[in-house]
């Protein structure tokens, strides 16, 4: 029997795999990897690193991942791939027409498709369904196609459409909801202080687009959800929340563990993730010695996220 990745997507240091790198993939055979600007030179350069990384792992078609939104969240840049507009640029004309920004969405992010698609690339973490609010940390801003739920809910779902006629994964985040949140969960951890009434439009666009294949956590505490733990390590949000209220049954991953808004060792963040119900964990900054700590809590596939991935994928 062919012995099972496990629940993790790590990063690189560089544009090429170091030999430490290479052992270590070999050895915990991680399911997928996340490239960053560091890790990208030119196309040929993307290519060879993607084919490489896939050498050293058991399993076929592993997912390869990027962060490739448009404006300010773009890892493939001039000179050798287009610059993309900001989903706000699609929400503002949304508000005048909507038919149009829905055909312009879907062209947009078709184009972007076929970006990653050229490269090896296979998932992209977009669209971005949080919302644009007032006197919230501008970590979201324009990244965001609207305050309107509604709009974001339709535009996201253009997003998804044009991905998947691409045969590209979307992964919509950060769910239930980064919109609100009072500083950068890169850099602190955000506490909600909104009710469980006052939290239900920011799901609505999440609620809209419940049957996409994979969802990002938000590294953040609503204090009316759990006000001890942030979603990606709360169970009660993760059942509750992501998979009840709004209904998302799709693969669930962690967004990066590295972030400041987590406490404790790398190896604690993996695992409560996942015993908190993510499918998947990600770790991005390609450090190892941080790679080697998170492996040592990065527990076996579960049933669970196996069948889930088998429903989208197929079997490894």
């Amino acid at each position: 029997m062919l012995s099972l990745p496990k629940p993790i997507i790590f990063g690189c240091e560089g544009h090429s795999l170091t030999q430490e790198e290479k052992v270590f993939f070999e050895k915990h055979q991680p399911l997928g990897l996340i490239l960053f600007a560091r890790n990208i030179e030119n196309p040929d350069q993307v290519r060879a690193l993607i084919e490489d990384f896939k050498s050293s792992l058991k399993h076929k078609n592993p997912p390869i991942l990027i962060d490739q939104e448009g404006g300010r969240v773009a890892r493939l840049r001039p000179p050798f791939w287009k610059a993309y507009p900001t989903a706000k640029t699609f929400g503002d004309l949304a508000k005048s027409d909507l038919e149009k920004a829905k055909t312009e969405t879907y062209r947009n992010f078709k184009s972007i498709a076929q970006d990653l698609k050229d490269l090896g690339i296979s998932v992209n973490c977009a669209p971005l369904l949080d919302l644009n609010v007032d006197g919230a940390d501008q970590i979201i801003g324009d990244r965001a196609f609207s305050r309107d739920s509604k709009i974001a809910g339709i535009l996201g779902h253009e997003v998804i459409r044009s991905f998947q006629d691409s045969g590209i994964t979307s992964i919509i985040k950060h769910i239930p909801t980064h919109g609100p949140a009072d500083c950068d969960s890169h850099e602190d951890l955000p506490r909600v202080t909104m009710t469980h009434k006052e939290l239900k439009p920011h799901f609505e666009a999440f609620k809209v687009n419940k049957n996409a294949p994979w969802a990002m956590t938000a590294h953040i505490i609503y204090e009316a959800l759990d006000s001890l733990n942030p979603a990606t390590h709360s169970p009660k949000v993760i059942s509750e929340i992501i998979r009840g209220e709004i209904g998302f049954q799709g693969i669930l991953v962690s967004d990066d563990i590295g972030m400041k808004a987590l406490k404790g060792t790398f190896q604690d963040r993996a695992q409560k993730a996942l015993l908190a119900g993510c499918d998947v964990v990600l770790h991005c900054s390609g450090k190892m010695d941080e790679m080697e700590d998170t492996i040592r809590g990065v527990l076996p596939l579960s049933e669970m996220t196996l069948a889930r991935w088998e429903a989208l994928h197929g079997a490894f």
